[in-house]
């Protein structure tokens, strides 16, 4: 049997699919969005090794994130979340706008200020327990992407010194209002949960994934360093 690939799911895609990943299946439906894991069955072979791609905590990322999106800031309205044949389902409000990675160097400038403020209703939250509103730790996705990712069992905090990250904060998960340059929604709160503040990448300055780019600090070993003291 050929290995699956995207582009072979991508050929079969059922009615209101509108996109495969080696992790996810997306699906608009009217106004609503759904986002759902691969089942085992779907997993597909990495072209490179040979191996098959196993989502991390692939079922947990999706809990957390709707359990995530209960917050004051503008986030789309989340309708259920629920898991059936190995499959976590997410079944949330289809927001318009247009992504602020589209948006002119001055615009997304613009846009930044009204983050900022988010930022910092965000981090007015804390607590001393690690992780999302499930107690699943979920490190940010410059971790998760890190080859060698351990799953994390955490001590909590002496003090309430953790604040609420989103942890995923790039310009393609800020959805704008093209003609006001007001944010409509943050979307993709699989990350989201508490940590320290420097765990919160400051990705939306600039357009392209929350990963260190060319010539940018890299912090990836300074949180895992993090991580590992605080380990349980």
């Amino acid at each position: 049997m050929p290995p699956i690939t995207p582009n072979m799911l991508n050929s079969k895609k059922e009615e209101h699919c509108v996109g495969i990943t080696t992790e996810r299946k997306y699906y608009k439906i009217g106004d609503t969005w759904v986002k759902r894991c691969l089942r085992p069955s779907e997993w597909q072979i990495n072209p490179y090794n040979g191996n098959y791609v196993v989502p991390r905590l692939w079922k947990e990322r999706i809990s957390n994130e709707a359990a995530s999106m209960k917050s004051t800031i503008p986030v789309p309205k989340l309708h259920c979340c629920f898991e059936d044949d190995e499959a976590v389902y997410l079944v949330r409000e289809h927001v318009e706008g247009v992504g602020m990675n589209e948006l002119e160097p001055e615009q997304r400038k613009q846009v930044e200020k009204e983050v900022e403020g988010y930022l910092k209703e965000m981090r007015s939250l804390t607590s001393n327990k690690w992780g999302g509103p499930t107690d699943i730790v979920v490190p940010p996705y410059r971790l998760m992407v890190k080859p060698g990712f351990l799953e994390w069992v955490m001590k909590p905090r002496e003090k309430e010194d953790l604040v609420f990250c989103h942890n995923d904060l790039s310009t393609n998960n800020i959805i704008v209002d093209p003609e006001t340059l007001k944010v409509k929604a943050v979307i993709d709160w699989e990350y989201a949960g508490f940590f320290p503040p420097e765990f919160e990448g400051m990705f939306f300055r600039r357009v392209g994934p929350s990963v260190a780019l060319d010539g940018e600090h890299d912090d990836e070993d300074e949180l895992y360093a993090v991580l590992r003291q605080n380990r349980a």
